[in-house]
């Protein structure tokens, strides 16, 4: 894996080459196998938090791992276009607009002992600007040489936080166009929702039931591009005890050997109906 510069990447990006990368800072990776109509994206997978934050920090590292969404990147991994943070979301969030991303509170408890000085919020921001600088190349490129594109957005949840019957998988779609895209989510819906899983673990899909879709990875690509379906995958954390914190491998291997030609046939039907 090269470690690249943002500068670096983009560049060949825009001369379509192949590569995989870390960037310099080593806050986000991203791998292109082959320039494919689709992209996988797992903003939350990182765990990474700076040092210098460490004594700051209210919330332990189990804490963080709890509301982090671990193995996303994982579940996608066979794909050739991955773009994945590797840094925490407590650092700040890949998935909330640059204004909002650096948490105060979190989960209803104070995130810091004392107030983040400008320095460290900029620190942290400049790596949430170069990611998103990234994803708009990417992006770019991808629906220059093909008119369209798919992103499967990755995530996971805690479900044994609700009091009622959550779905194994969600999807978010209360910011795409539900007219235009109405049989591209219905058929990834299904297609989620006839996943074998291992241990007797029930599959079930559903759409807007825990969550709608609101993250800012999702709104700043379909606010940007107008041939990009961006689909916000939720999967319950089914793949691990998030109580103890324990990861189960069988299951992650299960979800990410039925999504390396499920989510592709998905994928290569969209491009079909799409394409100009």
């Amino acid at each position: 894996m090269l470690k690249l510069s943002v500068e670096e990447i983009i560049e060949k990006i825009s001369k379509e080459e192949l590569f995989e990368a870390v960037s310099r800072d080593y806050s986000f990776t991203l791998k292109v196998e082959a320039y494919v109509p689709y992209v996988c994206g797992a903003v939350h997978d990182g765990h990474q938090f700076r040092k210098e934050l460490w004594n700051n920090c209210k919330h332990t590292a189990y804490e963080r791992w709890y509301e982090e969404d671990p193995e996303t990147k994982n579940m996608v991994i066979s794909h050739p276009i991955i773009i994945a943070g590797l840094d925490s979301r407590f650092e700040y969030d890949l998935n909330r607009a640059p204004e909002t991303a650096i948490y105060e509170d979190a989960w209803g408890k104070q995130l810091w002992h004392k107030p983040l000085s400008n320095e460290m919020k900029e620190k942290s921001l400049q790596k949430h600007f170069n990611f998103y600088s990234v994803v708009h190349a990417l992006i770019s490129k991808i629906e220059e040489k093909f008119d369209c594109c798919v992103v499967y957005d990755m995530h996971s949840y805690n479900w044994q936080r609700w009091d009622r019957e959550v779905p194994t998988w969600n999807l978010g779609t209360a910011n795409v166009d539900n007219t235009k895209y109405a049989l591209y989510i219905e058929s990834w819906r299904k297609i989620l929702e006839e996943m074998p899983f291992p241990n007797g673990i029930k599959s079930s899909s559903k759409i807007n039931d825990t969550f709608q879709g609101n993250g800012y990875f999702l709104k700043y690509i379909t606010e940007n591009f107008n041939n990009t379906l961006v689909l916000a995958t939720e999967i319950a954390k089914v793949y691990c005890d998030e109580i103890h914190q324990v990861n189960y491998p069988e299951v992650v291997s299960a979800v990410e050997k039925y999504l390396r030609t499920a989510l592709k046939s998905h994928a290569e039907t969209f491009y079909k109906s799409f394409k100009l």
